[in-house]
């Protein structure tokens, strides 16, 4: 599939945690945490669980990282 998307971050999936209609995937992507906010029926469709390689796509001209 091809993808527009100028950050593309290979990881590891680390807490899939459903909510009523939107889920919260963690990724850890070298030792930092992208957490995404997608449906119930995606996690259920693209099957994500913790443990599987995932890729953080991240789709912005401009993309803030903050550091504790």
């Amino acid at each position: 599939m091809k993808i527009s998307a100028r950050n593309r971050h290979k990881g590891k999936i680390v807490e899939v945690k459903k909510g009523t209609t939107t889920a919260h995937i963690r990724i850890d992507v070298g030792g930092q945490m992208v957490t995404a906010a997608i449906t119930n029926e995606s996690v259920d469709d693209l099957k994500l669980a913790v443990g599987q390689t995932a890729y953080a796509v991240i789709k912005a001209s401009d993309v803030m990282v903050g550091v504790d």
